[in-house]
Formats: C-alpha cells, structure tokens, sequence
C-alpha cells in the first residue's frame, strides 16, 4: 500500500499533526470570538444600566438640593423654639449624618447582590475548555 501525502496514516503521521495543527488553529480562533462575545455582552449590560443611572442622579440632585432646604428649615424651626441656633444646626446635622450613614449602608449591601459579570460567555467558555479537552487538544 502507498503511503499518501496528507493522508490519515502513514509512517510520519502527517495527516494526524495536520488534524492537530488545524484542531489548535480553530479553538484559538473560537475562544478569540468567546472574548467578544464577553467584550459585546459587558458593553451591552453598561449601556442599559447607564440611562437609569444618569436619570437616578439627576434626581438624587434634586432630592438633594431640597433635602438641604428642608434641613435649613428645620434649623430655624428650632431657632424659633427657643433652641440656641448653633446647637439647632448640630441637632439637624447629627439626624441627618445618621439617616445618611444606614442609607448608605443599605445601598452599598443591594449594590454586593449586583453582578455585572458576562455570565453568558464565561459559561461558553468553560464548556469550549471541556469539549477542547475531550477532543485532545
């Protein structure tokens, strides 16, 4: 029997490197597109979280802005009571640094709940990693 060049068998196994080398050539060209495919999904998710986000500060800006009116209001209510008006603006001042710091807190544990992982290519790329295992490469 004649040995064929690029066939499958043969005494220098050049058909089977050719499979490899071809083998090697594609799994690097599917994990480069795996990486867009992560690179697209993470612009994808900071797009859509970043309209809400832009309208939630406009707002926080303006809760803000009302909330220092309010507080001034407050100091002056206290004033008119009779309190002295330095210990009026620290009695506001110590309330409000206290709501403040358990906001802050709360939002800061919703915000470690959020994952802003490609989750969808991560678990693409673990089941490349297997089936590339599987095949010997």
């Amino acid at each position: 029997m004649a040995h064929r060049p690029g066939g499958t068998g043969g005494p220098s196994g050049f058909g089977i490197s050719r499979m490899m080398a071809e083998l090697s050539s594609e799994t690097a060209r599917l994990v480069r597109k795996e990486v867009e495919l992560a690179s697209t999904e993470m612009t994808a998710k900071a797009r859509i979280a970043g309209g809400p986000a832009a309208t939630a500060a406009t707002g926080g800006a303006l809760v803000h802005a009302g909330l220092l009116v309010l507080l001034a209001a407050f100091v002056i209510g206290l004033a008119q009571l009779g309190v002295t008006p330095w210990l009026s603006a620290a009695i506001v001042a110590v309330l409000t640094m206290v709501i403040g710091y358990v906001l802050i807190n709360k939002g800061v544990s919703a915000l470690r709940g959020t994952s802003v992982v490609p989750a969808q290519a991560i678990d693409s790329l673990k089941e490349d990693a297997k089936w590339t295992t599987r095949q010997g490469a």
